[in-house]
């Protein structure tokens, strides 16, 4: 049995491609998928990938959890407000 990822080691943003369509997934569903600063740069990171990649011709945004995604994550801005 596998144990669960440590979230400070899980990938924010998970990805799968297949028949040219790739799949992101918000990968913190246990908070709702707040968009962290790792997780918008990781969603960047994926985005200009894919739009250099002729054969992916769509993308499904989806999300882990309950939740699709919280919005910013406050925790964040709270601890560092000179991002908002």
């Amino acid at each position: 049995m596998n144990a669960p990822l440590d979230a400070a080691v899980a990938p924010h943003v998970l990805t799968h491609t297949e028949n040219g369509i790739c799949r992101l997934t918000l990968n913190r569903g246990d908070r709702y998928n707040p968009l962290s600063r790792a997780m918008i740069t990781a969603l960047q990171s994926e985005v200009t990938r894919i739009g250099a990649d002729s054969a992916i011709r769509g993308v499904v945004l989806a999300a882990e959890g309950k939740g699709f995604c919280a919005g910013h994550d406050l925790k964040e801005l709270r601890a560092h407000p000179d991002l908002a």
